[in-house]
């Protein structure tokens, strides 16, 4: 997804459910809300496991951990545990009404 800057009258209501429409097209809130997203410098967007060991790359002191996230046969493992924990975080969330 590349990156845009969206320049509109956001005082006009027509111009604003329009952008908002298109904001909503373009990535699900409760995406967003459930798995942690982050564009690197290329525009790929990466989600989950994938996108906190991208963090971690860019972490001095915890590059050794993303590199472990992302090591092949650990992958697979660590997407696994995020999307458990995102599960749960998610659902805990909701039910405090945290949105």
């Amino acid at each position: 997804m590349a990156k845009l800057d969206i320049f509109y009258n956001s005082a006009c209501p027509v111009c604003a459910a329009g952008i908002d429409s298109q904001r909503q097209r373009m990535m699900d809130l409760n995406k967003v809300r459930h798995s942690l997203h982050v564009r690197d410098e290329t525009g790929t967007v990466h989600v989950g496991a994938d996108a906190i060991a991208r963090l971690m790359l860019e972490t001095p002191g915890q590059i050794w951990l993303g590199r472990l996230m992302m090591w092949r046969p650990l992958r697979p493992v660590s997407r696994w545990l995020y999307d458990r924990f995102a599960d749960q975080l998610f659902a805990w969330n909701r039910r405090h009404g945290r949105w």
